[in-house]
């Protein structure tokens, strides 16, 4: 892809559009970047792209920017239907996200991981594994590195994973990782999307570019999943831990089990660190990817059993008066927090936040069943309470630090509290990681 004298617009300049900005410049684009941020609130990316031959329209973005642009590279947090996105596909303008322009470049075999849940912490295992087997690997995407900035560093790499959103996945054309998994889905950015399907179909364009020669990892036991997962052009690889599988990788009887291509290899869950049951399916969904791609199956499992939680992900804080202590602040859907539910018992489970448009009634059987104290915060206190709060003994708290001392005080030992809160932090706290360390902070304070 020749980028020489193209005019090129990016729209957006937190991480990805400031990367991408970069890259288009190296290779003598015609280069506009727009954000409806002023020049003072961006202060700091004039500084970091100073010295490179770019255009700025900041404060505002100009029509004419976008209909006569020779191609438009939209950061993941614009969404779809911008007004002057739609304006520029009229005008016969074409618009790719970071990864599709990125994948035009990358050569090696592209491992990408999408899901409602799990993400992170697959593509994460996942990087490991290949890197513990010898493989030169970059690890990006929306996980932390966009994948421009490998191309950008001219590093050769033996396979690239990627953690892809199903925001990056709305400008795609060519896009075609070698191996695609799809971990779940259940409702999550309604506020962004018209509807659960729409959503849906974003995530599910992971697939759209695949052949026979590619595979498709997919969680058997997640109906959603499993139903769209037929008519796949790539070689189905599924994962399952609650039933046994002719061919995949699946849990039973405290053995993961490896059945691919006439070969079958048990190993033992007994030392895995990982706690949780949504782990399990994190695990055999990354063994799954590395082994497809060349990964040795002892060295994977030895990587994947000593692997440890990701901040913020079902992470223990401490014992108190008995009391186990779990901070879930990553857990900003209702599916991450129905995996959370499941690996407790008798919990005190502190939930709430900025509403994300998504219905809580999910959680109604979870909440019957193991949840014995339930404590609301946030703006989604009143929601939660009317759809869940006839279930269980349940509390407002107008703070964290509140909810958390609260709970200290009804909890018995023995039991477990979990600030799981199925909604985004943005009501009282800047992030999760805000969140997170408030959660923390009040815990150790008791």
């Amino acid at each position: 892809m020749d980028l020489t004298n193209k005019h090129i617009l990016v729209v957006g300049l937190a991480r990805t559009g400031v990367s991408v900005a970069r890259f288009l410049a190296a290779r003598n684009a015609r280069v506009t970047v727009t954000d409806l941020r002023d020049e003072t609130s961006l202060a700091a990316v004039r500084e970091e792209l100073g010295g490179l031959d770019i255009r700025w329209v900041l404060g505002r973005h100009d029509e004419r920017d976008f209909v006569d642009a020779d191609l438009i590279v939209v950061s993941p947090g614009v969404p779809q239907d911008h007004p002057l996105l739609v304006a520029a596909q009229k005008a016969g303008t074409e618009i790719v996200s970071e990864i599709e322009l990125a994948g035009r470049f990358i050569s090696a075999p592209i491992v990408a991981i999408t899901g409602t849940n799990g993400k992170t912490t697959t593509t994460t295992l996942a990087g490991k594994i290949f890197k513990g087997n010898g493989f030169s690997t970059y690890v990006g995407g929306n996980i932390g590195d966009p994948l421009v900035e490998l191309v950008e560093s001219g590093e050769t790499v033996e396979r690239v994973v990627a953690e892809i959103s199903s925001f990056q996945l709305e400008w795609i054309t060519t896009f075609r990782p070698r191996v695609a998994a799809l971990l779940n889905l259940s409702e999550d950015h309604l506020d962004r999307y018209a509807s659960y399907q729409e959503y849906i179909d974003a995530k599910l364009r992971i697939f759209e570019n695949q052949t026979s020669d590619d595979f498709a990892v997919v969680n058997r036991d997640d109906p959603l999943v499993w139903k769209h997962a037929q008519g796949l052009k790539a070689r189905l690889v599924p994962f399952s831990r609650k039933q046994e599988l002719e061919q995949g990788v699946f849990h039973r009887d405290g053995l993961i089990t490896i059945r691919h291509n006439g070969m079958e290899e048990s190993f033992s869950t007994e030392a895995i660190r990982l706690q949780g049951v949504h782990n399990l399916e994190n695990i055999m969904a990354a063994m799954a990817c590395c082994l497809l791609l060349g990964c040795q199956l002892e060295t994977s499992f030895a990587i994947a059993r000593d692997f440890e939680s990701l901040h913020h992900r079902m992470e223990f804080v401490r014992k108190y008066k008995g009391v186990s202590y779990y901070e879930d602040s990553k857990a900003t859907n209702v599916g991450s927090v129905e995996k959370a539910l499941e690996s407790f018992d008798n919990i005190t489970l502190i939930a709430g936040g900025k509403d994300k448009g998504g219905s809580y009634t999910p959680l109604v059987p979870l909440v019957q069943e193991r949840v014995r104290h339930l404590i609301l915060i946030g703006e989604a206190a009143d929601r939660m309470q009317f759809e869940l709060g006839s279930l269980t003994d349940t509390h407002r708290a107008t703070t964290l630090e509140e909810a958390v001392w609260l709970a200290a005080q009804i909890t018995p030992s023995g039991g477990t509290v979990l600030m799981s809160p199925a909604c985004s932090s943005f009501d009282m706290f800047k992030d999760y990681e805000e969140r997170a360390a408030r959660y923390i902070a009040a815990v150790k304070a008791l």
